[in-house]
């Protein structure tokens, strides 16, 4: 393991830790409660779902790919993901807020509210579910682990600092809130209003891209490199 390979999924880690699930929502948490056990209880579940998603991803991706490489290479499964990739990124202009604007239908909007624990446990892992397969930087890490040959008593702690440093900042809000008191509110109220205004877009745009590179993958097997 070397350095230059914590840095990779440091960074990826960092830009992770930017999305809806886990900084967006934590925001809209953070100013409907004063109180910190929703949030925290949210953060846990998010931190264990991807945990766990990852172990699964990395004890599973070598086996799979040993008993169904060839069929996940064949002309079949390239069509499906062909499909897959044209079909997530039409889906994204669903969410397009510029061509929802267009067609007089009013923008998405994504304001979740504080439960109990199990609606917080419940949204962690509706959050986690619908982003997973759009977390590119989380894929991506994960193909870097596998690709790295590392072993079980390596990734497994490098896998949970990873999910860690994707809680950080909200963890990191807490605490200053905490520190600062009311001058943070309206800090975190403009905040809230600049994602409320591009979560629609963001996700869009999320879709798309996965969409994009999927087909596009799709693509260059099935039309130019097929023998």
């Amino acid at each position: 393991m070397t350095i230059g390979l914590l840095l990779a999924l440091a960074a990826l880690a960092l830009v992770d830790s930017t999305s809806f699930g886990t900084l967006g929502i934590p925001v809209y948490l953070l100013l409907a409660s004063k109180r910190s056990r929703g949030l925290l209880i949210y953060l846990a579940t998010i931190a264990i779902f991807y945990f766990l998603v990852g172990v699964a991803l990395m004890l599973g991706l070598s086996t799979v790919m040993e008993r169904f490489g060839d069929v996940l290479r064949s002309d079949p499964a390239y069509w499906v993901q062909l499909v897959l990739g044209v079909g997530l990124f039409a889906l994204s202009f669903r969410f397009d807020p510029k061509r929802r604007a267009k067609r007089g239908e009013p923008a998405r909007r994504f304001e979740p509210r504080v439960g109990g624990p199990r609606v917080m446990v419940l949204l962690g892992l509706t959050a986690g579910a619908l982003e997973v397969a759009t977390m590119v930087p989380y894929l991506a890490a994960i193909g870097i682990m596998t690709t790295a040959e590392l072993t079980t008593g390596q990734w497994v702690p490098v896998l949970a600092a990873y999910v860690l440093v994707m809680i950080l900042p909200p963890l990191a809000l807490m605490a200053l809130r905490g520190l600062a008191g009311t001058w943070l509110e309206p800090k975190l109220e403009r905040l809230r209003t600049w994602m409320n205004k591009h979560a629609a877009s963001a996700l869009s745009w999320g879709l798309a891209i996965v969409g994009f590179l999927l087909a596009r993958d799709a693509a260059f097997y099935l039309f130019f490199q097929r023998p």
